[in-house]
């Protein structure tokens, strides 16, 4: 009877484990699909903006420039929109967990960086944060999925971020949070792309 127990557990806890590298090895099927153009489109709307923020308060000095932050969503969530209508793979858990995760991360960030904008709280070290919140939520999406790049380049964007923070000097605060943005949208998003096209081919 004991042994039969023990063989029963053995089971369960196989069958347990075979079904969350399912579910992982599904979330990383969903990543590839889809997430890999998400980080770019948001990737490249962030550089696009710091370098418009950049170049207006250098020219024009003057501080409402800094609206053209609000840039990044006015780009990025038509996209969201746009890929929401396609075609869906069968959802997990893990990818509730991570649509929660950039829930809470999108939602928080957006409302810090609009009262740091309307309220024009200068000293408050909104770029610094921004790129904590960022690589964090991606550190954890990769660590989740099992994608390495995103766990890396996250890594190295939030210690970026740090010299974001340390060092006073404007143009290199806008340098080095667009670079934040390199490593943890962008080059992990290329590969995403590279890895989808080069599964494409073999299918």
């Amino acid at each position: 009877m004991e042994d039969s127990q023990m063989q029963d557990k053995t089971l369960n806890e196989k069958e347990s484990l075979a079904l969350i590298a399912q579910m992982i090895q599904n979330s990383q099927k969903r990543l590839e699909r889809g997430a890999g153009g998400q980080m770019l489109v948001w990737g490249y709307a962030t550089i696009f903006a710091t370098i418009s923020v950049w170049l207006a308060l250098r020219l024009t000095g003057n501080p409402n420039w800094n609206f053209l932050w609000f840039l990044i969503p006015v780009i990025g969530y038509p996209y969201i929109v746009f890929k929401s209508r396609q075609p869906k793979l069968v959802k997990t858990y893990i990818d509730k967990v991570i649509r929660y995760i950039w829930m809470v991360v999108g939602i928080t960030g957006f409302f810090l960086s609009a009262a740091t904008i309307f309220s024009f709280m200068w000293a408050f070290p909104i770029l610094f944060v921004v790129i904590l919140m960022m690589g964090m939520g991606s550190m954890l999406t990769g660590l989740v999925t099992e994608f390495k790049p995103s766990v890396i380049g996250s890594l190295i964007g939030m210690l970026i971020g740090f010299v974001n923070y340390l060092v006073p000097d404007y143009d290199v605060k806008m340098l080095t949070f667009a670079l934040a943005f390199i490593c943890i949208d962008i080059i992990p998003g290329h590969i995403l792309n590279y890895r989808a096209q080069k599964r494409c081919s073999k299918n």
